[in-house]
């Protein structure tokens, strides 16, 4: 299981399992805030707790996400889809950045444009040890 939690230790989030990898997304609120997410779906591998705020991000006609994040520090928890896929399931993601960086080190990292493309990215090789430096 791996955990993360914010700065001032109020919110916090747990993921069952290991990620196959985490992803490092170019769109123009991931380059702003620098996380790296590890998906799941809402109340299976990922729990999280504590107050957050919450914004809201408008996608072309209606929003599409909400970004979690504390209240208090400010710190990128996570983000919830606000659309149900197709089994009912709604899709969110927490920033492994806020975990601490053994157990996460060897995660290879996933580039994604969410920018111009919205598709993947060749792989570099590069795991998150090489991106906390």
């Amino acid at each position: 299981m791996l955990t993360g939690n914010c700065h001032c230790n109020l919110v916090s989030w747990t993921f069952d399992g290991t990620p196959d990898s985490a992803t490092a997304c170019n769109c123009t609120l991931c380059r702003r805030y620098g996380t790296l997410w590890i998906y799941d779906y809402e109340g299976e591998r990922i729990t999280l707790s504590g107050p957050t705020s919450i914004y809201t991000r408008k996608g072309k006609a209606d929003p599409a996400l909400e970004i979690r994040f504390c209240a208090t520090c400010a710190c990128v928890v996570a983000w919830r889809g606000l659309r149900l896929d197709a089994e009912g399931r709604r899709r969110c993601a927490v920033n492994l950045r806020l975990s601490e960086p053994g157990p996460i080190a060897n995660i290879p990292i996933d580039h994604f444009d969410g920018l111009d493309a919205f598709d993947d990215l060749p792989s570099d090789g590069r795991c998150v040890r090489d991106l906390w430096f």
